[in-house]
Order: structure tokens, then sequence, then C-alpha cells
């Protein structure tokens, strides 16, 4: 079956996906922060405490998207968007 220029009816939006790669980012970046702490490495350890502050303001935002409905987080009983349609124009002079 061909292109019909439609949305796929099983489209979802990512915002699940990169809240998973965030909270493992946060997870990773936080006993990271801590373990180059421990063995004498601030810098290491400053640097991923950093990475860590991101992925939670990043998780912030994810969860603000999601909590705002389907506009941004579309389920399943909200249908695909049709596109927009363009007058044709003749070849004709």
């Amino acid at each position: 079956m061909g292109r019909t220029g439609y949305e796929p009816t099983q489209a979802r939006s990512p915002l699940r996906l990169r809240l998973g790669l965030a909270l493992f980012g946060l997870v990773w970046g936080a006993v990271a922060a801590v373990g180059f702490a421990v063995v004498g490495q601030p810098a290491w350890a400053g640097i991923c405490a950093l990475i860590a502050a991101l992925a939670l303001a990043d998780c912030a935002v994810v969860v603000h998207r999601m909590r705002q409905g389907p506009h941004y987080q579309p389920g399943r009983d909200v249908p695909p968007y049709r596109p927009v349609e363009r007058p044709r124009h003749s070849s004709r002079r």
C-alpha cells in the first residue's frame, strides 16, 4: 500500500521515550557524581552532577508536557490530523 499523505494511525509522541532516557541520565549522572566525589575527583564529580541536573530539568519539562493533555501526548482515542489541502494550480496559461 502506498503512502496516502496522512499521518500513520499508530504514530505516537516520543515523550515517554524521552522521559525514560532522561531518567537514565539522571540516575547515571547522580551515581557517577557520588562515585567521583568519593574517589577525590571533584572536576569529574561536578561534570556528572551537571549532567544529572540537566536530566532532572528535562524530566520536569517532559512531565509538564505529558500533563498538558492529548495535544502534546496523543492517546489512542485521538485521530490523526488531516494534512492541509492546498489549492492545485493549473499548468495552463
